[in-house]
């Protein structure tokens, strides 16, 4: 594969997007897409491995085929699931007698910032001060050299799971590709979606995926809050399924022909046909009851988002509103009901930057995809070496032998502790690294 192709691959709970770009000239093109849809996961963690990598596989080769070149190496999203974000606050006591705030002061009090309660399944990755208080004169970005008595912090601390990012890097190695970098999908979608004016203002991004809702608050031209919700389309066609007794792929048409988020929008007298269960006969009813299902369920998740920004402190910094991307925000009246919910200005978020084939991934639901391009293009600039390259020989030729089995010799070096500790490690500072670079 040459320097100049990047590759995004999107590994969702409902599908798995993978679209390939050429930035070898003035203009970016995208030059193929794939879509498939995502059998192994479940709210954007991996749940059988074998399934996934068989999805993964066919959609990378419907790029390959659109674009006319072979993949090696991609650039992964990593849901949100595992990711969660917490605000803390610590103080200390400034050490110098003459009270000037050194760099050991500023290390003290983010490593209290760090003593907060957490399952022993999740590590801090990384802890972001949004600003720092001296003797109560706040929003200083840099306290060295400041004199006072009492430095304090307002942090936010990001935790995650890295066995999730651990599972998503051995399907895409056992696929037959190389990891070059791993990417928090909302911070992905965030170069598709978002201005940055938006992002100085403030901006609160909603991906509405299949399995979970990814939010990231923006401020100041950074990220401040990051939270996952485990309610997205896939409850909302489930609701219709089980309201209107039809069948859970049939609720899916409903939902993405007649469904309306907003039930005060829709014509008091539209009909539907809503296909029946059993051999029995398709009913009747009004376009406005199913609205009202699939608006109880948007209701929740908007009012949930709510909740999340109040928590973080974060309503009254949204100056830019909120900005809506994924397939959810596809359903009529998501706008509309958003903006009554939120009380600020919305819109939706629809991926740009590429020409070529930029139509056929024009769709929110290719977001993240595309982010992950942008995030690639930017990366490739900056020769790196590849973290995972040890990782990725010893997964590829356990699964691309001569016979197609695993080979037991290196199935067992595999799954050895050293492996386990050096993959955990590496990915772990490798989150930090991307961390570091938005923050």
């Amino acid at each position: 594969m040459h320097d100049n192709i990047i590759v995004g691959l999107d590994i969702g709970t409902t599908k798995i997007a993978a679209l390939i770009a050429d930035a070898s000239g003035k203009e970016l093109k995208l030059i193929g897409v794939g879509n498939y849809p995502s059998v192994g996961l479940k709210r954007g963690m991996v749940v059988n491995i074998e399934h996934t990598v068989e999805s993964i596989r066919k959609a990378v080769n419907q790029a390959e085929l659109m674009a006319g070149v072979k993949v090696d190496s991609v650039y992964v999203g990593i849901a949100g699931d595992h990711v969660r974000g917490i605000n803390s606050h610590a103080v200390v006591a400034v050490g110098r007698n003459d009270k000037e705030i050194t760099e050991d002061d500023v290390r003290r009090v983010i490593d209290y910032a760090k003593a907060i309660t957490m399952p022993m399944d999740r590590e801090i990755i990384h802890v972001i001060p949004q600003e720092f208080i001296v003797d109560s004169q706040e929003g200083i970005r840099n306290p060295i050299g400041l004199t006072g008595t009492r430095l304090e912090v307002e942090a936010h601390v990001v935790t995650g799971a890295v066995a999730s990012a651990q599972n998503i890097f051995r399907c895409v190695t056992r696929a037959g590709y190389k990891v070059k970098d791993l990417v928090l999908e909302p911070l992905a979608s965030s170069y598709a979606v978002l201005d940055p004016e938006e992002q100085e203002l403030g901006v609160c991004l909603i991906d509405i995926g299949g399995g979970t809702t990814d939010i990231a608050m923006f401020f100041d031209g950074s990220i401040r809050a990051t939270d996952m919700l485990g309610l997205a389309g896939q409850q909302v066609t489930n609701d219709i399924s089980i309201c209107l007794k039809t069948p859970y792929d049939r609720a899916e048409e409903l939902k993405k022909n007649h469904g309306c988020a907003m039930g005060s929008l829709v014509d008091e007298n539209a009909m539907i046909e809503v296909p029946s269960v059993g051999g029995r006969k398709p009913k009747e009813i009004q376009r406005k009851y199913l609205s009202k299902i699939i608006e109880a369920r948007m209701d929740e998740i908007f009012n949930l988002v709510l909740y999340s920004m109040q928590t973080n402190k974060m309503t009254t910094l949204m100056n830019a509103g909120v900005v809506l991307t994924g397939g959810g925000s596809l359903l009529e009246g998501s706008v509309d009901l958003a903006s009554e919910i939120f009380k600020m200005p919305v819109r939706v978020g629809y991926p740009r930057g590429f020409g070529g084939l930029m139509d056929a991934a024009s769709s929110p639901i290719y977001a993240t995809g595309i982010g992950l391009i942008h995030y690639g293009i930017q990366k490739s600039k900056i020769e790196e070496p590849n973290e995972f390259e040890e990782f990725e020989t010893m997964e590829h030729d356990d699964h691309t032998s001569e016979n197609g089995s695993h080979t037991d010799a290196m199935e067992k070096q595999a799954m050895t502790g050293e492996y386990q500790a050096k993959l955990y490690n590496t990915i772990t500072n490798r989150m930090r690294k991307w961390l570091d670079e938005f923050f």
